[in-house]
């Protein structure tokens, strides 16, 4: 009994903190979600209750829907091509070569780099007629690099820069799971006479596949409330291409200071979020249950 009373002592700061950062942030956003808030309206249509109609407005909010679609789009086309790069990455620097750890420390720096930051840096990059990518792009292949002015090459910077961003930890991750694997299977199956790629799908994907899931389960989450980096690349354009939901609820909120119909929008966001990564979870879970059989 004693023990328990000191462990719950001892955890009080932590669920302080969580409470008071977390869960009475999360009950007021949900408060206020069900009213109409404009902060410079008058007095009288200030703060409105509202009901459901917040929500039943996001159900046929054609923009919002569509900001929505694009976030998944680009946070599956993004997490798959990490997770593709970090594996190979996490392959060639698991071996032993010169400068080693010379070339870990430089691949792992943009994990250093403030999403703001890495959204000037590109921003910078791909400026037209100051960037270095539209001057080589103009003269080497002779392609008019201007994200301002074509939404599909707006679309892709944000999913280079992101994969520029969150590759290394994709990559330190696996590098990690690499390095703890046992190593008989795969001298085993090596004396047999296994191929390179059939010790990779039989072997090295199927004992890493919890750890695979945990970095998609990481991933997903961080793609899908990307805000910051957008936000400084591309503002959000040319049009709205690369308005993901994060950006459009930034400028739902901030631009038009509708607080309640920003703060359903947001609610949405993280309902869909935890089903999304529920399910995630689920599998991982029956994986994991599978393999301790």
């Amino acid at each position: 009994m004693r023990s328990k009373r000191t462990g719950w002592f001892l955890l009080s700061p932590t669920l302080i903190i969580l409470g008071v950062m977390g869960l009475l942030p999360f009950f007021y956003v949900l408060y206020v979600g069900f009213f109409n808030w404009v902060m410079f309206a008058t007095d009288q249509a200030r703060f409105v209750f509202a009901g459901i109609n917040n929500y039943r407005q996001l159900v046929f909010d054609t923009e919002f829907l569509g900001a929505l679609a694009r976030t998944i789009h680009f946070s599956l086309l993004t997490v798959s091509i990490e997770l593709v790069l970090g594996f190979l990455l996490a392959n060639t620097l698991v071996k032993d070569f010169p400068l080693k750890g010379f070339f870990r420390t430089v691949h792992s720096l943009p994990l250093m780099v403030a999403p703001i930051a890495v959204g000037v840096i590109w921003r910078l990059l791909l400026i037209p007629g100051l960037g270095l990518l539209p001057h080589y792009f103009q003269n080497w292949f002779g392609i008019d690099l201007n994200i301002g002015k074509y939404a599909d090459q707006a679309f892709f910077a944000t999913v280079v820069m992101d994969i520029w961003h969150w590759t290394p930890f994709v990559t330190l991750v696996m590098l990690a799971g690499l390095s703890s694997m046992p190593r008989e299977p795969v001298e085993q199956a090596m004396v047999d006479g296994a191929s390179r790629w059939q010790i990779i799908r039989h072997l090295t994907i199927p004992m890493m596949m919890p750890l695979i899931l945990t970095v998609i389960f990481i991933r997903l989450m961080d793609a899908l409330r990307i805000v910051d980096e957008v936000l400084m690349l591309t503002g959000g354009g040319p049009g709205v291409a690369t308005r993901f939901a994060g950006v459009h609820l930034s400028i739902a909120v901030f631009a038009k200071t509708d607080y309640g119909y920003g703060s359903a929008m947001s609610m949405l966001m993280l309902y869909f979020t935890i089903v999304l990564c529920w399910a995630l979870y689920t599998v991982l879970t029956q994986l994991r249950r599978q393999q301790q059989r």
